[in-house]
């Protein structure tokens, strides 16, 4: 999986509505950490854990690439774009907690994360919704 975040390979650096590719970069940094609320799961997580996931995000943001692979599948650049500026706080929570619980090993951590991330949106609702219903019932 090879998301750039660099200037294209003719080393022009894009400008796209008058901010260079360094200052566009930076700008969907702040974006993912305000989504995100960056400086509270810091106290929970770490910081070296929501680098981590930042910069996963913002990687997949700012990919050139017209399709971005996720488990196995190509998505459309935009689609996963949209979808990752969606993601804020709770769905990182969900996305550790379901890591933190995981048992089987993980050969690629980036590829699983990524995935994770993708997904929550998705499928956080239904999740938590089984776990009430297996502490009440089951």
């Amino acid at each position: 999986m090879d998301l750039s975040i660099h200037p294209s390979a003719d080393g022009d650096t894009e400008i796209r509505d008058g901010i260079d590719g360094s200052d566009l970069v930076n700008a969907y940094r702040e974006i993912i950490r305000d989504n995100v609320e960056y400086e509270c799961l810091i106290s929970r997580y770490g910081k070296e854990r929501m680098d981590e996931t930042v910069e996963l995000i913002l990687e997949t943001v700012v990919a050139r690439r017209p399709y971005i692979r996720i488990a196995g599948e190509d998505y459309p650049k935009e689609i996963v774009r949209s979808r990752f500026l969606k993601l804020n706080s709770g769905h990182l929570e969900y996305v550790f907690e379901c890591m933190d619980r995981n048992t089987a090993k993980i050969s690629n951590i980036k590829s699983y994360l990524l995935a994770a991330l993708f997904n929550a949106p998705a499928i956080m609702d239904s999740y938590y919704r089984a776990e009430v219903n297996h502490d009440l019932y089951g």
